[in-house]
């Protein structure tokens, strides 16, 4: 099979002609208007896949077509948002040459107006699929799931890419010119507009079992979703789809400017993409991850419900996602599976499954999440999750009564006069071997008051779920000082994973943020926990390690 990439040096088709380089039997034409570029990528390619170079310009690609003769035609160029009076010149040429064409789209009006074409693309036997993306098809894929429990009603989506994901200029350039624009969206059942990149909103990214995102700041984007979805589910009411760059104190200097374009009338960012390009590349910092996020509130079985669909990708596996959609479908190709004819968005062109070796070859991880506001704390928190933990530890958390469980606990102390003041102000256990311990649970609100008693000596804490800032995290609150906690699965382990803390409720700064290594596990059918309190400049403050189990009537 042989692929024309157009764009292909650059940063989504590149990506793309690694993610296939484990195919023989693909040719990888790799066209651009710089010869240098795409010479100099083919000489670094490696894979079973060949790439070679070809020097083209989209505008007179028609030659070109009757000259490489490939099978599919892939757009990976753009900006799209700038193909002038005739922006389908390349799927026009396509369609003549009797030539499979994709691309990978942004812009909302040539995703959605490619559908004019469709008739001219049935009648010449040819495929055209237009945003083949992670906008729609990925989102379009987890509603489509979705929607099978639940009737649609309002939506919100939004990516949040790692800071060392490494922006293109042309994905700036596309970016900034919408920012402080209209942008058409659906609103109380009726078109509306939004002002882009200056209405923002708050979400946290927590695939169920492990480290979630830090909260993310999103801001309205532009994207095919907003148009092309509402078509396909008449229950909507509401749509809303946002961007989350960091540092978002980066993001913010942005929101500020397109709230100034959109209220001052001001003219369009996009001649400043350069420097927005640079400062988004220059200024790296924070983890090293990224997310992805698909709300959806509707009704179910007559009564409303909410789910939500959560992906997450360590370091540089989130930059691959959107060049996946066309990876599946030339995989697919290959396979003998090919789409119907005609021209059209790519919303149906995968279902979420197709997305699964992809994902797990890349390590991405993903999972729903079901409203659930009366189930146990912990269960609410870990969703799905909950139910691969180890028996004791569902036993101990999988209600919300009052209970208590007692056993036995070695206890060591850190050294140092901080550390001992801080032991003494919470009131941590002695030192000691073969401690005796127990721990009532007692319902407080929507959490848990927890009182531990070692060898006659108690200390407490409020454990509940996060809101905010802290949303799909275990706040503890000791006293003055409250600290928000990842429950992370690791094998047959439960972590405590510290993400924030706050001291008299004003938030603490991240290098002094609590140290150690906390975790329950099941060890010879009883339940074992595992906590270790250190601080930075303090040290180890206490360690405390035993089991329990559930205290006779």
């Amino acid at each position: 099979m042989r692929i024309l990439i157009l764009g292909g040096y650059g940063v989504f088709g590149a990506r793309l002609a690694q993610l296939l380089s484990d195919r023989p039997e693909l040719d990888l034409i790799i066209g651009g208007r710089d010869l240098a570029k795409a010479s100099a990528f083919c000489a670094s390619y490696q894979g079973a896949a060949r790439a070679r170079p070809l020097k083209l310009d989209r505008l007179d690609i028609a030659a070109a077509l009757d000259a490489e003769r490939p099978d599919l035609v892939v757009d990976a160029s753009g900006p799209f948002q700038g193909y002038g009076a005739n922006p389908y010149v390349v799927i026009e040429a396509c369609i003549a040459a009797g030539i499979d064409y994709v691309d990978l789209a942004d812009s909302v009006d040539f995703v959605s107006g490619v559908a004019a074409l469709d008739a001219q693309a049935k009648a010449a036997g040819v495929v055209v699929l237009s945003g083949v993306s992670t906008c729609p098809v990925l989102t379009s894929a987890v509603l489509r799931e979705m929607s099978k429990t639940m009737t649609l009603v309002d939506v919100d989506a939004g990516i949040a890419p790692s800071p060392f994901a490494g922006v293109g200029l042309n994905v700036v350039r596309a970016v900034v010119s919408y920012a402080g624009a209209p942008v058409g969206l659906l609103r109380d059942g009726k078109p509306a507009d939004g002002p882009g990149l200056a209405e923002s909103r708050r979400f946290t990214v927590a695939v169920p079992g492990t480290l979630p995102l830090r909260s993310i700041h999103f801001s309205l984007a532009e994207v095919p979703d907003l148009r092309v979805l509402p078509r396909e589910y008449p229950s909507l009411r509401n749509i809303w789809f946002g961007a989350g760059p960091t540092p978002e104190f980066l993001h913010r200097m942005l929101n500020g400017l397109a709230a100034a374009r959109a209220h001052l009338g001001l003219p369009s960012l996009e001649p400043l993409s350069p420097l927005f390009h640079w400062v988004l590349n220059a200024a790296r910092m924070g983890e090293h991850r990224g997310g992805m996020f698909v709300r959806a509130r509707g009704i179910a079985d007559g009564k409303p419900a909410e789910r939500t669909w959560h992906l997450l990708a360590e370091g540089d596996s989130g930059p691959f996602i959107p060049s996946m959609a066309v990876e599946a479908i030339v995989r697919k190709r290959l396979d003998g599976i090919r789409p119907d004819t005609g021209a059209r968005a790519a919303t149906h062109a995968l279902a979420l499954t197709d997305y699964d070796a992809m994902f797990a070859r890349r390590g991405i991880v993903t999972g729903f999440r079901t409203d659930d506001a009366g189930a146990p704390l912990y269960r609410r928190i870990l969703a799905d999750a909950y139910d691969t933990l180890p028996t004791r530890l569902r036993e101990l958390h999988g209600t919300s009564s009052r209970r208590q469980w007692q056993g036995r606990a070695r206890v060591e102390h850190g050294h140092g006069l901080l550390a001992k003041l801080v032991r003494a102000v919470v009131g941590f256990p002695k030192a000691g071997e073969n401690v005796p311990v127990s721990v009532a649970f007692t319902p407080q609100g929507d959490g848990e008051l927890w009182t531990r008693t070692f060898d006659g000596r108690s200390f407490s804490s409020v454990q509940y779920e996060g809101e905010g800032k802290d949303a799909r995290l275990l706040v503890e609150r000791f006293g003055v000082a409250t600290f928000s906690l990842a429950l992370v699965r690791d094998g047959d382990k439960l972590l405590l994973v510290p993400r924030r803390w706050s001291l008299f409720g004003l938030p603490m700064p991240p290098f002094l943020l609590p140290r150690g290594v906390s975790f329950e596990h099941e060890e010879d059918g009883r339940f074992h926990f595992d906590v270790e309190i250190a601080m930075p400049i303090v040290g180890r403050i206490v360690h405390y390690q035993g089991s329990l189990a559930p205290s006779p009537p």
